[in-house]
């Protein structure tokens, strides 16, 4: 009997007939498997791998987790979620370059989260000094998004497409990554479908230059910058398991660009070769540093001594173009993107009416925990109705988040103390379900099918300074699927696959 996979969609016959289509997967068990095998080689001859966190070897890669099948994602909203990411690119910038509003809102955040007040103080520093030596900031951002299933007028949830609207998850601004797996696993998606014979349904796969275009702007970055000699830094973890997604952007730099170099170094090794220069050029191995990528540098752990966070100051006070700047980073705190969803607060950046309502819409509710009757309301909210919320802390990275009866017993045991805080409270979104096979290695999950839900990824560029904008644009997508039982669903974790979206009408 054949497989089937719940994405149906609509084409028009050469009499422009427009009519339903749903796509098959091979009828025997042994054509399927086959199809497996194919894009398992497919990825890994592809370079669409990780390192191993099992059995890590660097030598050593494996296909990274992938769908079979690409996903349903309605056309409509993947096109809105690419045209507002331009007005998100701007909202982040200006969030950036406004100190006061940074130190307002994460203030009592920083009195229980030290690695928040070590990142602010950074920013501090660089504020009571006048500023950074280079005053132009890179941006390479992220908007995470899922579609909403429940209905606004009666609250009603079918948990499928129909009806369907997105809601941002998070705006990533360090280390946005997955730009080459992205369009990877676009391509990989394009090799499944012609394999069973879908040629014209590759065209219901959009365009994905993510990887060309994230490059480009580092290159662009370090043309303003001026010096020919100059090289870009990536600033990456003792041990990098998602080491294509890396070296991919390493590799396009030097396809779009022969003569320019990339060095990478840990924080670590920072910490004993870096040095200022007499014109506070940044300067690494004699080598001088135009542009500075951070891969890392967003969690606590990657700042095992005070020398690590000596070198991030030092970075900062550096000539060199940093992606992102410390307070780039700040600005995508999880404590801001709360306060920003407040009444009145996106007019503070955003001037343009129509510009402030676009993102408002996208934004689902966020509650803060501060200790004041909103703060306590939210609390009560999360311990009377926990599976209705999600719990979020100042992290990235994935596996930090807090879901259902873990919500109301963290809730509790922190109830009358200051580290609450350091989280905020958001609704859950319902994002619609669908079927496919999930494919790892070593591991015996595509044997069946599974009920899948996706998180959509839009990278945005921007390079900017406090008073122009030299760059803003979109810059290509990428889609992460999860088991619909799941909680968390990060690909490098482990948890998640690489997808890619079959727009549907």
């Amino acid at each position: 009997m054949t497989a089937q996979i719940s994405v149906l969609f609509k084409v028009c016959d050469k009499e422009g007939t427009i009519m339903d289509r749903t796509l098959e997967l091979p009828s025997s068990e042994e054509e399927l498997e086959e199809l497996k095998e194919k894009a398992k080689d497919w990825a890994l001859m592809h370079g669409m791998c990780m390192r191993s966190k099992s059995n890590f070897n660097k030598d050593v890669l494996q296909f990274a987790p992938f769908i079979l099948m690409p996903s349903p994602f309605p056309r409509k909203e993947f096109e809105n979620a690419c045209q507002i990411q331009t007005i998100l690119n701007l909202l982040i910038h200006r969030v950036a370059q406004d100190y006061n509003f940074l130190k307002e809102t994460l203030e009592e955040t920083m009195k229980v989260d030290s690695f928040t007040k070590d990142l602010f103080e950074i920013c501090n520093i660089i504020n009571d000094e006048g500023g950074s030596a280079q005053n132009i900031s890179l941006g390479i951002l992220r908007s995470d998004l899922m579609l909403e299933t429940n209905c606004p007028k009666t609250g009603e949830n079918k948990r499928c497409m129909p009806y369907c609207c997105w809601k941002q998850v998070e705006i990533n601004t360090i280390a946005s990554g997955f730009g080459w797996l992205g369009p990877a696993a676009t391509e990989l998606h394009k090799f499944v479908l012609t394999e069973l014979g879908y040629h014209e349904e590759v065209n219901q796969l959009p365009e994905n230059n993510a990887l060309q275009i994230i490059c480009s702007s580092m290159i662009e970055a370090w043309n303003m910058y001026g010096d020919q000699q100059a090289v870009i830094l990536f600033v990456v973890e003792d041990i990098t398991y998602n080491i294509c997604d890396q070296r991919c952007h390493e590799f396009e730099i030097k396809k779009q660009n022969p003569n320019m170099q990339v060095i990478r170094r840990t924080l670590t090794q920072l910490a004993a070769t870096a040095k200022l220069g007499s014109k506070k050029e940044l300067v690494v191995d004699n080598r001088v540093v135009s542009v500075v990528y951070y891969r890392c540098g967003y969690e606590p752990a990657q700042y095992p001594t005070r020398k690590e966070w000596d070198v991030r100051l030092l970075i900062e006070r550096s000539l060199a173009i940093k992606c992102p700047t410390i307070q780039y980073h700040l600005a995508g705190t999880k404590k801001v993107q709360q306060a920003l969803a407040k009444p009145g607060v996106i007019s503070k950046f955003l001037k343009n009416e129509k510009m402030c309502a676009v993102i408002k819409e996208i934004f689902t509710e966020l509650y803060a925990l501060d200790f004041d009757e909103h703060g306590d309301a939210a609390i009560e909210m999360g311990i009377a109705d926990p599976h209705r919320f999600v719990l979020k802390p100042q992290r990235e990275g994935g596996c930090n988040n807090k879901y259902g009866l873990d919500i109301q017993t963290f809730l509790q045991s922190v109830k009358d103390k200051q580290d609450r805080v350091a989280w905020i409270l958001m609704d859950k979104i319902h994002p619609p379900v669908h079927r496919n096979y999930m494919v790892r290695a070593e591991s015996n999950i595509d044997r069946e099918l599974q009920e899948l839900v996706s998180e959509l990824g839009i990278f945005g560029i921007i390079i900017a300074d406090e008073t122009n904008v030299y760059v803003n644009k979109q810059g290509g997508h990428m889609l992460r699927t999860k088991l619909a039982t799941a909680n968390e669903g990060g690909v490098a974790t482990g948890l998640g696959a690489c997808d890619s979206p079959f727009l549907v009408d």
